[in-house]
């Protein structure tokens, strides 16, 4: 009885999942065809091949056909019959997404190191902008026997980009005796300065020393580092590493370390060992550092490296040593226009005039923080370039037929801003100036002004400011900015970098609006300009983002002495830490000086366009020349008086 009473309770407990599971298969209901083709994006992403194929199938006449098509194939990209993936190449030939779709058979040829296929598919990837694919084919090739170690060497700098791919690479280049153990060292430390611990562990293999001790070493630096530098090289190299790491935390720990382990390490383990203090003095902007960067010549350095390596020196005031860093420089660094600047700088420091103009004249086209400083160092003034002949109804009409652009107008309706650019800049490949000027103009009619902005600045010979640097809802900016007493232009030139004029910006931290106020920030602000009942859904209303974003900046403004680019630095990364960046300054410095030398990456590329951007709108506003220089001012430690600046 036991025995069939137990069989009747579990009949009974499967029939009570029945519902369940029938459930589970019923079909989803969705409002609109747009809500299945987002269902059917997710389903893509997340690698469900079945339910992507279902909510595909619903789409038949969809307006992006394409995308259907992709989303359905996406999942299945390792599983599906070779000939479906040819047909879908033919199918959407010379799009965006047939490319997209290339990439991702290619990463996959890759991985399986199916080398037929990937060598005849390579060739036809038009964006080629993918590090794990230039690590593929460069395997490929020194698997056939080539010669590929300056090339690789030229490729491998940004670990956060390798994958699977570029450890192989690596491990094939060791193979053929194109990678010596130099060359893995220093990859391990590149990895460690970017904090990759995954792609260390895939190349630990390729050397002498044990996983488990290079991981110690950076797992635990302080126990290698307490032990000393050891003998023979693995156990130098194992030092070395900890060292750095033990740098970060702190740089007297690390210096005592290095001093006291000294004499064990040759000339070259010691420079580079310098190095790995000197990279994190940099970062922690320590007086110290450009001393330590004295003691590590020759060795090779990271790009990131060699600019802190100069940053140091531009805050020590040591041009001779700012010229001589940069010289030293791999030329894809040492060409950009951060580094062509400062090297003009450094010669006209050391009264090489004529050498610095040569420099500063090479940037006078480029319209960007360092193209202006070249111009002002030339003597003259930032204004606006003469607008270009207007775009006319005919040079438009052909930008609204184009599909690309209408597939990208579908998607941000859709709020898939991603897919939108991708489209849009896929089209602007094969455009002339003229064409991106229509495109941008007929953006603008659309009321696209991030697409506006955005093409417009890619012309280099024929200008529209008015596309560049727009000033919408400028009655409401006006009242805001003259209550305040605020300079509008900068004003302008934050909300053109924060959310480039869409209104329903947020960001990946949930800053939101037009000047990407965060939750608390809003909240805050409402509170102490008295905002009776403030809900956070207002924050994307214009009328009170405006009115939040400006009290908040001017509030960053007064705190901060009044200096905008201080103040700019406190909008992005918060009040305190450009007072701390401040601190360490040992005297007074310009204000370009403490944008370049900000440790965060995006903090200073965001100082340095807001800043730019308010040059220009100023030139706009006031139609007349303009100063950048003024405008960064100079930045001194808290407690320097007016009259001690320079």
């Amino acid at each position: 009885m036991k025995w069939i009473a137990g069989v009747t309770f579990a009949l009974a407990s499967v029939s009570a999942l029945l519902p369940a599971a029938h459930a589970q298969k019923r079909v989803e209901n969705f409002a609109t065809d747009d809500d299945v083709f987002l269902a059917l994006r997710a389903a893509s992403n997340k690698g469900d091949a079945a339910k992507a194929d279902e909510l595909a199938s619903r789409l038949a006449n969809y307006a992006i056909p394409s995308y259907v098509d992709y989303y359905r194939l996406r999942p299945r990209i390792g599983s599906a019959p070779e000939q479906e993936i040819r047909d879908f190449l033919t199918r959407y030939d010379g799009s965006a997404i047939a490319d997209r779709l290339r990439n991702d058979w290619l990463l996959e040829l890759g991985r399986t190191r199916n080398w037929i296929l990937f060598d005849e598919q390579y060739p036809l990837f038009a964006l080629n902008d993918d590090t794990q694919l230039k690590c593929y084919a460069l395997m490929s090739k020194a698997l056939k026997g080539r010669q590929v170690t300056d090339e690789a060497r030229a490729l491998l700098v940004a670990p956060q980009n390798y994958g699977e791919a570029c450890p192989s690479l690596m491990a094939t280049l060791v193979q053929g005796n194109q990678f010596s153990a130099d060359d893995v060292w220093a990859q391990i430390r590149l990895m460690a300065e970017s904090g990759n611990g995954g792609a260390i562990r895939r190349i630990a293999g390729l050397t002498t020393a044990s996983e488990t001790a290079i991981m110690q070493a950076t797992d635990k630096p302080q126990a290698v580092v307490a032990r000393g530098a050891g003998n023979g090289r693995d156990a130098h190299e194992i030092f070395m590493l900890a060292l750095g790491r033990v740098a970060k935390g702190s740089l007297t720990q690390a210096v005592s370390a290095l001093v006291a382990s000294a004499e064990r390490l040759n000339e070259r383990e010691r420079a580079i060992a310098w190095s790995q203090i000197a990279y994190q003095a940099s970062l922690q902007l320590a007086p110290d550092a450009v001393v330590y960067w004295h003691r590590t010549s020759g060795v090779p350095l990271s790009s990131e490296a060699h600019q802190w390596k100069v940053r140091a020196a531009l805050r020590a005031g040591d041009w001779k040593f700012v010229k001589s860093s940069i010289e030293a420089m791999p030329a894809h660094v040492r060409n950009d226009a951060t580094w062509i600047y400062w090297l003009g700088r450094a010669h006209k420091a050391e009264g090489n005039n004529e050498e610095a103009q040569t420099q500063f004249l090479s940037l006078v086209a480029q319209t960007s923080f360092y193209g202006q400083l070249a111009l002002e160092e030339l003597g003259q003034k930032i204004t606006i370039p003469p607008r270009a002949q207007p775009v006319t109804q005919d040079e438009i009409a052909p930008i609204a037929e184009n599909q690309g652009f209408g597939r990208a107008f579908k998607f941000f309706d859709l709020n898939l801003r991603f897919e939108g650019y991708r489209e849009w800049n896929w089209e602007l490949r094969r455009m002339n100036e003229r064409q991106h000027l229509a495109a941008a103009e007929f953006a603008r009619q659309r009321n696209v002004l991030d697409r506006m902005v955005n093409t417009s600045d890619r012309t280099k010979a024929e200008f529209d400011f008015t596309q560049r640097f727009p000033s919408p809802f400028r009655d409401v900016m006006h009242s805001n900015t003259q209550r305040l007493g605020l300079d509008m232009a900068w004003v302008y030139g934050l909300i053109r970098q924060e959310s480039r004029f869409i209104l329903n910006a947020r960001s990946h931290v949930g800053a939101s609006g037009l000047m990407q106020l965060m939750p608390a920030t809003a909240k805050w602000v409402a509170g102490k300009i008295g905002i009776g009942g403030f809900s956070l859904s207002q924050v994307n209303d214009i009328n009170t983002n405006i009115l939040l974003g400006t009290n908040y900046l001017n509030m960053v403004l007064n705190d901060l002495e009044g200096s905008q680019a201080m103040a700019t630095a406190a909008y992005n990364a918060g009040p305190g830490r450009p007072r701390a960046w401040r601190s360490t300054l040992a005297g007074p410095v310009e204000g370009a000086i403490f944008a370049e030398s900000i440790p965060f990456n995006e903090t200073r590329d965001y100082v340095k366009k807001v800043l730019s951007n308010a040059t220009y709108y100023a030139a706009l506003f006031e139609s007349k020349p303009q100063s950048l220089k003024a405008r960064l001012g100079m930045v001194a430690p808290k407690g320097f008086a007016p009259s001690d600046l320079p």
